[in-house]
């Protein structure tokens, strides 16, 4: 069977039993906490950062990758019949609500992470067993003392109901990781670091190979995760504080340290998946009307102008840019919650999590960018959008960066604005229409001739623009005609305006002919 990207999704929320807290199920033999190697020793982010300061004076080691004997070219299939005993779960004692269990080694999860426990300033390495797995009868154990190792963890603390403690948040893979909000499952990842995205020369890949997990206050509602990045450009100390809940918060402190010059990074890295929508389905015979994560690119300038651009499937790969000076957010977003939108009662499409990045701080000059990279499958992820600051990463510099992740079914930014709630496109080669749908309350009931459309192209020329109102979704619906003639693609821009006041989020496109 080959695997794909809706099984894996469906597996890491599903292949694990969720636990009832206070009744977590007894085992054959007692549970016992992580044991630890060595001697504690003193631990504190200045620690960290010291650490990760050092090694980018030296060239980088990878981490080991070489699997036990019989283990090494485990298919998706029998890596997720490797399953975690749930009673071996880290701060299952308390206190606090979380629970962290860990992921094994295998199949595309090959380096060697190592983990330790935080108790106020004293740090112990966990000491990693294969005793947490169960193994099945065609996925033989590690023999003769070798151990097969993690390769990530994933937290569960109760989200959707008080009494069952659920996955919300999961780190694995480079410095992947990605979060649900109550009534989410996994659709949109994070990074910790991007480098080179989409470059012709290829990518890199820079990987949390250390972690360091605090102990919960006593019944805390957060959890506090560091992480050790490494990578042969740059090395990294983050502080991840995590708060689950409707919203679920993930918020990054970062401190970077180039081993080289570095032009190319992505920050708040955000990665999805787009198929088709009805913007654009174009090549794809599907009885769903969308396959998508996340349906547009949203961000919030500056000077305080909402930006709504629709994600599409290209035939190019394609990369837009949008530079600001101290961007106030960004966010990959997954707007239509119907199961109508999608029609698909297996992968969920309605219940993917809209992910939004707030700096905190002053980013200073740079740019958002959209990366849109063409498939023909849905089990790749195929959108990317990140902050590159304009200044390059100097080698042996210092640089930090602060945010927080809002993951859930709508981003944390309110507005009177109306907001785009559907991109409808169509027509000829020479000539195509475009329909765009706004909603919100401060336009619903405009009356006839308040509303006037701003609308820009580049190339091309707008064709009688018609501004009326749409019952259906309570908004107002803008109908135009671009004559894009022999261009190749086109910018368009617009937005409903009452006088000179925006009525309206800024809707951006990029048409592109087809091949």
């Amino acid at each position: 069977m080959t695997a794909t990207r809706r099984d894996v999704m469906a597996w890491a929320l599903a292949a694990l039993p969720v636990s009832v807290v206070g009744a977590w199920p007894e085992a054959a033999r007692a549970a016992e906490p992580p044991k630890t190697d060595g001697r504690g020793v003193r631990f504190e982010p200045h620690v960290l950062r010291g650490r990760a300061r050092a090694m980018a004076e030296k060239p980088f080691v990878p981490p080991q990758t070489a699997l036990p004997k019989g283990l090494e070219d485990l298919s998706y299939d029998r890596y997720r019949a490797i399953a975690f005993r749930p009673e071996d779960a880290f701060l299952r004692e308390g206190p606090g609500p979380f629970r962290i269990e860990w992921m094994p080694r295998g199949f595309l999860y090959r380096d060697q992470i190592e983990f330790n426990a935080v108790d106020d300033v004293q740090s112990l390495k966990i000491a990693q067993t294969d005793a947490c797995f169960t193994f099945p009868p065609d996925v033989p154990a590690p023999k003769d003392g070798a151990v097969l190792g993690w390769s990530g963890f994933r937290v569960k603390a109760p989200i959707n109901r008080p009494d069952v403690a659920e996955e919300f948040v999961v780190f694995q893979g480079a410095s992947y990781f990605r979060g649900v909000g109550r009534g989410n499952i996994y659709g949109t990842s994070a990074r910790g670091l991007s480098i080179a995205t989409a470059d012709p020369k290829g990518e890199e890949f820079p990987l949390f190979r250390e972690f360091w997990i605090e102990k919960p206050q006593a019944q805390g509602s957060l959890l506090v995760v560091h992480a050790l990045l490494d990578g042969p450009s740059v090395t990294g100390a983050f502080r991840i504080t995590i708060v689950p809940g409707e919203t679920t918060t993930t918020t990054v402190e970062a401190a970077l340290y180039p081993r080289v010059d570095l032009d190319k990074v992505g920050i708040g890295n955000l990665t999805s998946m787009f198929l088709f929508a009805p913007n654009d389905r174009k090549g794809f015979d599907d009885f769903r009307p969308a396959v998508r994560d996340a349906e547009g690119l949203a961000f919030l300038t500056a000077a305080g102008e909402r930006c709504w651009r629709p994600l599409t499937n290209p035939q190019t790969l394609q990369m837009s840019v949008f530079a600001d000076t101290n961007l106030r957010g960004f966010g990959l977003m997954q707007r239509q919650r119907s199961f109508f939108e999608y029609q698909d009662m297996e992968a969920a499409y309605e219940k993917r999590p809209s992910a939004w990045v707030e700096p905190l701080g002053d980013w200073g000059g740079g740019k958002v960018i959209l990366v849109e990279i063409p498939t023909k499958e849905e089990i790749h992820d195929n959108i990317v959008a990140f902050w590159r600051p304009d200044e390059p990463l100097r080698k042996g510099g210092e640089y930090l960066y602060s945010y927080r992740i809002h993951w859930g079914m709508d981003g944390p930014v309110k507005s009177e604005l109306a907001s785009v709630a559907a991109t409808l496109e169509g027509g000829g080669d020479d000539e195509r229409l475009f329909i765009v749908d706004f909603v919100g309350s401060g336009i619903e009931a405009a009356k006839p001739g308040e509303l006037a459309a701003e609308i820009s192209c580049r190339p091309g020329a707008v064709v009688e623009p018609v501004i009326e109102p749409n019952p259906h979704v309570k908004g107002q619906r803008l109908a135009f005609r671009i004559k894009v003639g022999a261009e190749p693609s086109v910018e368009i821009r617009a937005r409903l305006m009452r006088g000179t006041e925006p009525a309206t989020e800024t809707w951006l496109y990029r048409w592109s002919r087809a091949d």
